[in-house]
């Protein structure tokens, strides 16, 4: 099971990786331990703290020529992650 999904290059996290605080979309059913191994493992850092966030899926209507087409968006589950002072995550060191 992959556990790392994908990170998030957000304005707002963006700015917080400035402190060493990254984020990444995660398998809904990893725990806080997983996910710090998954971290270390991946990027070989030391992660101090994890905090996670899940998302229900929101309901949506698009009204198209035709007909009216109704469903959801996709749930997920994000992971905030603090890596040790003076540790960074490169996300574009391999582009």
């Amino acid at each position: 099971m992959d556990i790392l999904k994908k990170p998030l290059i957000t304005e707002k996290i963006s700015a917080m990786n400035e402190r060493g605080v990254y984020g990444f979309v995660v398998e809904k059913t990893a725990t806080k331990p997983e996910i710090k191994r998954a971290v270390e493992k991946m990027y070989g850092v030391k992660v101090v703290g994890v905090r996670t966030m899940r998302y229900a899926a929101k309901h949506k209507t698009r009204y198209t020529k035709n007909k009216i087409v109704s469903g959801f968006t996709n749930s997920f589950k994000k992971a905030i992650v603090q890596v040790a002072e003076g540790e960074i995550i490169d996300f574009y060191g391999e582009i």
